[in-house]
């Protein structure tokens, strides 16, 4: 596994837009649910804490959107959603990224209402030749075993 990287560094590399572009979380598996985008804003460095947007469109092609906040715990990030949402927190990681920092892979901890499950980003307006071959050459760097590659679904980006 990588090094986990710190608050400060984070801080740096997750304020922006970042697209889904592999998954095995079963929300993003759904033909319900297409183009998944993260948008996280620094809100506090210390403690640090995000504000956070998931985007995504239905099957009507109706733009939705969960906001939340992630404050980080000292080994990952708490979420919290809004209104009933809050009730049903969430752990995550950023388990590894590629050296230019514009790839990340995020690992979520099962919940109540959830799996457990991993989230492959890409910055939004970066353009990765090969993507799949690039994490495959270098699980490790994203913190990911040969299991969690075979388990991950690469998603459709012209939509």
């Amino acid at each position: 596994m990588p090094d986990a990287a710190q608050p400060s560094e984070l801080a740096t590399i997750l304020p922006g837009s970042w697209n889904v572009r592999a998954t095995n979380y079963p929300m993003w598996l759904s033909r319900d649910r297409t183009s998944p985008r993260f948008t996280y804003e620094l809100r506090s460095e210390n403690p640090l804490v995000l504000r956070d947007d998931v985007s995504y469109f239905t099957a009507a092609a109706v733009e939705k959107h969960i906001v939340g906040a992630d404050k980080w715990t000292g080994d990952g990030f708490v979420w919290r959603g809004r209104g009933l949402l809050a009730l049903l927190p969430s752990r995550w990681t950023v388990s590894g990224m590629n050296e230019a920092k514009t790839v990340i892979a995020v690992r979520f901890q099962k919940t109540l209402a959830t799996p457990a499950g991993i989230d492959l980003l890409v910055r939004e307006g970066v353009e990765v030749h090969e993507l799949r071959s690039v994490v495959a050459r270098g699980s490790e760097r994203f913190g990911l075993t040969a299991e969690d590659f075979a388990s991950l679904t690469w998603l459709d980006t012209t939509n």
